[in-house]
């Protein structure tokens, strides 16, 4: 179920006081940031995404990486990508439809962890 959710309600969260454990990659955490943002907006499927393309050879010995959903309100259609914290892009995937409420969002990925920028 999609709730309302915006910016300034993602910038509110600085640190996280749970960790969540993904439940297939078993050695990637997420923050409470990112739990509020894939429920608020049903977007589990991100988090699944950035875990599983961990095995990806251009981001497996990616210490810091920068995760960028770009989504088309107006088409329903988006655009992930992810770079290396230098602007270097290692990874882009097009998605065909997506009904994600915002229209960018940034996630960091660093030690095992998805979380929010704020939450860094």
């Amino acid at each position: 179920m999609k709730d309302t959710i915006t910016k300034i309600d993602l910038a509110q969260f600085t640190g996280t006081e749970n960790w969540y454990r993904h439940s297939i990659a078993r050695n990637v955490l997420y923050t409470d940031g990112i739990q509020y943002l894939a429920e608020k907006a049903g977007a589990y499927w991100l988090i699944d995404e950035i875990a599983f393309n961990q095995l990806q050879p251009s981001l497996r010995n990616q210490e810091f990486q920068v995760w960028k959903l770009s989504v088309d309100l107006e088409k329903t259609t988006a655009v992930l990508t992810c770079e290396d914290g230098n602007y270097k892009n290692l990874f882009t995937k097009k998605i065909s439809y997506t009904d994600f409420p915002l229209d960018e969002v940034r996630i960091f990925f660093t030690n095992n962890v998805i979380l929010l920028p704020s939450e860094y």
